[in-house]
């Protein structure tokens, strides 16, 4: 929804002028050279305003390609077709951007052009080089990325600029853009350490100048390169997530659906500092698959969709496939050898996996116990026990249950069970360390309760 009445962008740009300053911002105070950057409160009051549609948009064959081995043609076409059959029609996924700069890169962009996908639509990234530019319209793609770095620690010490003159060169590539009728996406980079009411604010009032003008939307990715963002109100700029969408929002006039918060993992931060970006006003969250990208990697979309449902509902996304979650995870880590951390939320090998006997004791009498939600139904997948020192009769119930089949319906107390329960605290006795593997599983099973195996079809 845009806002009513149109803005009055000469008077929003007297009232924040560009601050040409003659030396560079840093912010001391926040970024102490040698010491970890901290945190600064103040009293202001910011006013949550979700948009009326949230939206995810994608940079794995973006940001998560350049962190990684290039990505072959057809990977980055079969996870195309992923994400794809995972946002099923919803436009919840709406965008990915792509690399064009490499044969590989644009072969890739036209096998995917050539699905016909409404969703997700694709986009590319360029540098704010005008010979860039030229790769977008021999694509023929309507939207791109433009680096547009924000913070004085790029634009006096990276490209040895001032503000205005960083303005400047950042404008020639996007009057090109408008130009050739292409919808320019400017990614502010470094935006957490920016000045933002002396160069963020009045370059975004420019640019939606200038989106006025054209009739073009002009969007705005605010990108936190370093993950310094934090998720509170009352947490000062240029740190303040809150702070910051509603600096663009409100400030600078920017509509909802034309911001996006772009952030990294540095500091533990980056999925709740993208659902606090949507609660105050930016209407895209972006991410890559499995969180890929950059040292701690960017804010999972598999993450963002379930943050997304729990914000909306699943009748808001009628066919979204959350099982496809799964399938990307395992083609990722099978095909393209990409392997997430094993206890990564929703796709880590021991996600779903206790050792604790106590869980495992809640799962065999009721799976929401200790289960956070359906996750067979919405992930396709189960929870599973690993059995160590700790797993007790229950865990060893309950893994015989689910790794051997559902109608053996063994019980804690069944003599079998404790019998192998005794086996294996013997072995830690001796001083065993490692958990007990499936296959010594199965070789106790045998031994000690072999009618369950002569009964049951065996499921690995």
């Amino acid at each position: 929804m845009s806002l009513y009445p149109p803005p009055n962008y000469s008077k929003m740009a007297r009232r924040f002028p560009l601050q040409d300053v003659r030396e560079p911002k840093l912010f001391p105070e926040v970024f102490p050279p040698h010491e970890i950057p901290r945190v600064l409160y103040g009293n202001q009051t910011l006013v949550p305003q979700y948009p009326d549609h949230i939206s995810i948009t994608d940079t794995t064959f973006r940001d998560g390609q350049q962190s990684l081995p290039p990505f072959s043609v057809d990977h980055i076409v079969h996870l195309f077709q992923l994400l794809h059959k995972l946002d099923g029609h919803n436009g919840l996924i709406r965008q990915t951007e792509f690399f064009l700069y490499s044969s590989r890169d644009r072969e890739a962009v036209e096998k995917c052009q050539e699905l016909g996908y409404e969703y997700p639509q694709i986009t590319g990234w360029i540098r704010a080089v005008e010979s860039d530019f030229r790769l977008v319209t021999s694509m023929g793609l309507k939207e791109t990325g433009i680096l547009t770095s924000m913070s004085d620690y790029h634009v006096f010490l990276k490209l040895g600029l001032t503000r205005r003159q960083a303005m400047e060169k950042y404008l020639r590539v996007i009057m090109a853009a408008l130009e050739n009728n292409v919808i320019p996406r400017c990614h502010f980079e470094d935006i957490t350490r920016a000045d933002i009411h002396g160069f963020v604010v009045p370059f975004a009032i420019e640019l939606m100048r200038l989106s006025q003008e054209s009739g073009i939307p002009i969007k705005i990715r605010m990108c936190d390169t370093l993950g310094l963002g934090i998720d509170s109100p009352d947490v000062l700029l240029p740190r303040g997530v809150p702070g910051i969408v509603k600096a663009l929002h409100d400030d600078a006039g920017v509509p909802s659906e034309q911001l996006e918060y772009h952030g990294h993992n540095d500091f533990h931060r980056s999925l709740a500092n993208a659902a606090i970006a949507w609660k105050y006003g930016c209407a895209s969250a972006n991410g890559t698959c499995l969180g890929i990208g950059e040292r701690t990697g960017n804010t999972p979309v598999e993450a963002l969709v379930i943050e997304a449902l729990g914000l909306r509902g699943s009748q808001a996304y009628p066919g979204l496939d959350t099982q496809v979650i799964t399938e990307i995870a395992h083609f990722m880590s099978h095909e393209m050898g990409i392997v997430t951390g094993p206890k990564q939320p929703y796709v880590g090998a021991d996600f779903n996996v206790t050792q604790a006997g106590i869980h495992a004791d809640g799962l065999n009498k009721d799976p929401e116990i200790y289960n956070p939600f359906d996750i067979e139904r919405i992930l396709r997948t189960s929870p599973k026990v690993r059995v160590s020192d700790k797993s007790g009769a229950a865990g060893i119930a309950f893994w015989i249950n689910s790794s051997i089949s559902p109608s053996t319906n063994v019980t804690k107390e069944d003599e079998g069970v404790q019998a192998i329960r005794s086996a294996i605290d013997d072995m830690y006795a001796q001083g065993r360390t490692v958990c007990v593997s499936d296959q010594e599983m199965y070789q106790l099973v045998e031994l000690y309760m072999p009618q369950v195996l002569s009964l049951a079809t065996v499921t690995t």
